[in-house]
């Protein structure tokens, strides 16, 4: 498969010849200090971040969306169909972790009865993604068998001495790089070879590289269901639900009406299983304390979630609870914790 490079200072070239032909999203700082996935503008230039404050999982599952609209009149209620189809978008710059997450919502989204909005998106979007020159301290995403030095997606984009170089890696990303070629040059893989070796020897000085899933998945659901662990394990939980909202594997929503004065317009809205109104109904709420919200965050993601999809776990290891969770209680910190009950 062929290897094309460009000059690290020709980069904002390449943004403003993608951009022409489609719309481009781009990791960048935000006046607010973090770094979001933004429509490209000119001059906007690449986070040194190593992660966005949210993922890229906002471009194929927005915060809000609009589902359908209702217009009545009299006794006649029209429903109005507002969806359209997706014009075609490139994301840059996805981080191997966040590519993974990917594949966890097409399970979801994806299976019988396909949700046709995500899927419009999902087929017009082009993902490139980018190594992980310098993972840090909360990342994991080697637990659940995700490699950050060689990250899954469209193509992938490896930054090395000066440096940006491409790999094709389905149709689409050939067709992307095809339509850039005018400002590539094709070269050989050694360079990227060189990138991968850097990578791996950062990622063994990583504080988290021994964390592991051995005795987690489906075989220990009413063992870990019944730990007495979840107890002090939530005990300072908030039940902000700043963890799902960071997450980009997380796809709970809720279904809302809105009277906007012409018209009742439905949308639908991320939700969190960590919040006290989460599912509730006439009845009242299944989980009615935070222990049992809690736990059940975690159960999916460890536990229930692999039991129905061949193993893959409902985590990948980006570090985003780990950075952001106000009482600094999270999945990995979950893990031990349940882990050395086993032992």
């Amino acid at each position: 498969m062929s290897t094309y490079r460009i000059r690290e200072e020709r980069l904002p070239a390449l943004f403003e010849e993608t951009a022409k032909k489609r719309k481009l999203y781009l990791p960048t700082d935000t006046a607010e200090g973090v770094a979001a996935f933004l429509p490209y503008r000119e001059g906007m230039t690449l986070t040194a971040s190593l992660n966005t404050s949210r993922s890229a999982k906002d471009l194929f599952f927005p915060q809000t969306e609009t589902l359908a609209d209702f217009k009545v009149s009299g006794r006649e209620i029209a429903v109005v169909d507002v969806r359209e189809e997706c014009e075609d978008f490139l994301l840059f710059g996805v981080r191997a972790c966040d590519v993974k997450s990917f594949e966890i919502l097409d399970r979801v989204f994806l299976a019988e009865p396909v949700d046709s909005f995500y899927k419009n998106r999902r087929e017009h979007g082009t993902v490139v993604s980018l190594a992980c020159a310098s993972p840090v301290e909360t990342c994991f995403c080697g637990t659940f068998g995700i490699d950050c030095a060689d990250p899954e997606g469209d193509a992938a984009a490896y930054r090395w001495e000066g440096y940006y170089y491409f790999v094709p890696l389905t149709e689409k990303g050939e067709e992307y790089l095809a339509s850039v070629e005018s400002l590539l040059e094709e070269t050989d893989d050694g360079p990227v070879w060189d990138a991968k070796g850097e990578i791996y020897r950062k990622k063994e000085r990583l504080p988290l590289k021994s964390l592991t899933t051995e005795g987690f998945g489906g075989e220990r659901t009413k063992e870990l269901f019944d730990s007495e662990k979840w107890e002090s394990l939530s005990e300072a939980c908030l039940g902000c639900g700043t963890c799902t909202y960071v997450c980009p594997t997380c796809q709970c929503f809720d279904i809302r009406d809105f009277d906007t004065g012409r018209q009742i317009r439905r949308y639908r809205c991320w939700d969190s299983c960590m919040v006290s109104d989460f599912t509730k109904m006439a009845g009242g709420n299944p989980r009615p304390t935070q222990k049992e919200r809690f736990r059940q965050r975690f159960m999916h993601k460890l536990v229930y979630f692999p039991a129905e999809n061949e193993g893959i776990f409902g985590c990948v290891g980006c570090g985003r609870c780990l950075a952001q969770c106000p009482i600094s209680m999270n999945i990995v910190k979950v893990m031990k914790a349940l882990k050395e009950e086993k032992e």
